[in-house]
Order: structure tokens, then C-alpha cells, then sequence
């Protein structure tokens, strides 16, 4: 019977991954490349929700493989948690930009209609990853799950019961590399935070 309950949630996974590749729902997806859907293990204890894909994501059709996924990678290391186990996703599935110098795409932040918009597949993400604990990266996933009155810098690091999951709000990785002479310290709390994660999923 487990087999099939299995089999039942991996079909589940791939129709929604599917209808979500031909949304329509909000004018995203007419300026990226495709929809980066969330990876990793279906279930997992542990899921994290970014924002949306960046260039390099765009265009490899996987989240957090540019220098932010390389900075998370990092963090989830240092706190105690191996990549491989995590489910990652973002609250936005298409890259939102605006052109820059010459070819270079430069992210935007999406609009509260794109986030809502877009909350459909997160949210089935959510109930066939089944984690323990979710990990909001930076304030358009904080906001997504618990509402649009938050602020990051209230709630980093603190754990919310919201829809059947501890929730914890921490920085973006891509707010840390952008950090500047605050960088160690953004970093520091970033790997905090996933600690307080880590703990959680012990527990």
C-alpha cells in the first residue's frame, strides 16, 4: 500500500509541476524562458521558499543554481543541513527583469498580484512535500505565507505555526551577497536561522 501512496504523490508532483509549465495566470511568464519548478526529495521534513528564479535559473530551468543557491548550499552546510534533503522552491515560478547594460537581465521584485497569483503552486507544493519545517528566504516568501503586513526584520528567526508547518523567515541569500561591508554579519544570521531550522527537524 505504501508503494502505491507513493506512486500516487509522485503523479500527483508531476501534474502539477506540468500545468504549472503553462500558467497563464499573471504576464510573467511572456518575458522568461520557462516555469522553474521546486526539486528535491517529495516529501521532505524540510522545504524552503524563495522568491523567484534569477538569470541563471531562467535559463537552466533549476532553482537556486546561480550565486545565491551557491551562497544557500554554503549556509545549509554550515547549519547543519545537507542539500540532498531539502526541498527548494520559490513563491514566484517565472523570472521577473528589467534590461540592464547590454544583454544583462536585471531581477525585479514581483508584484504582490504575481506573488498571489502564483500562490496556487506553492501551496500544492507544500501539501505533497508534507515538511516539518518551512524555511521563508527574504521578505516576498515571508510574506506569501504569512501575509503582507510582515516585516523580515520582526520575524527572521522566530518560528510561526501557519498552515500546519513551523515556518521560519530568514534573509535571502541573494540579500546577503548584496550586503556589502555587512556581508559576514547577513551571512552569520542567515546560517542562524537555518540552525533554529535544523533544531526544529531534531525535535
Amino acid at each position: 500500500m505504501a508503494g502505491h501512496a507513493r506512486s500516487d504523490r509522485d503523479l500527483a508532483f508531476e501534474r502539477a509541476r506540468a500545468e504549472a509549465a503553462v500558467c497563464r495566470d499573471c504576464p510573467l511568464y511572456r518575458d522568461a524562458t520557462q516555469v522553474v519548478f521546486g526539486e528535491g526529495p517529495v516529501p521532505a521534513k524540510l522545504m524552503l521558499l524563495g522568491e523567484q528564479p534569477g538569470d541563471k535559473e531562467d535559463r537552466a530551468g533549476h532553482p537556486f543554481v546561480g550565486p545565491a543557491g551557491a551562497l544557500l548550499d554554503a549556509a545549509l552546510a554550515e547549519g547543519g543541513i545537507p542539500r540532498d534533503d531539502v526541498y527548494v522552491t520559490n513563491a514566484v515560478k517565472h523570472f521577473k527583469w528589467v534590461r540592464g547594460h547590454g544583454k544583462v537581465r536585471i531581477h525585479k521584485s514581483p508584484l504582490r498580484s504575481e506573488v498571489v497569483a502564483c500562490s496556487q503552486w506553492w501551496q500544492r507544493e507544500l501539501e505533497l512535500v508534507a515538511p516539518k519545517v518551512l524555511v521563508c528566504l527574504g521578505a516576498v516568501a515571508a510574506k506569501a505565507v504569512l501575509g503582507p503586513s510582515v516585516k523580515i526584520t520582526e520575524v527572521r528567526g522566530h518560528v510561526v505555526q501557519r498552515l500546519d508547518v513551523a515556518v521560519v523567515p530568514t534573509l535571502h541569500p541573494a540579500a546577503v551577497l548584496r550586503g556589502a561591508d555587512r556581508r559576514d554579519e547577513l551571512r552569520a544570521d542567515l546560517v542562524s536561522d537555518l540552525s533554529v531550522a535544523a533544531d526544529l527537524l531534531r525535535a
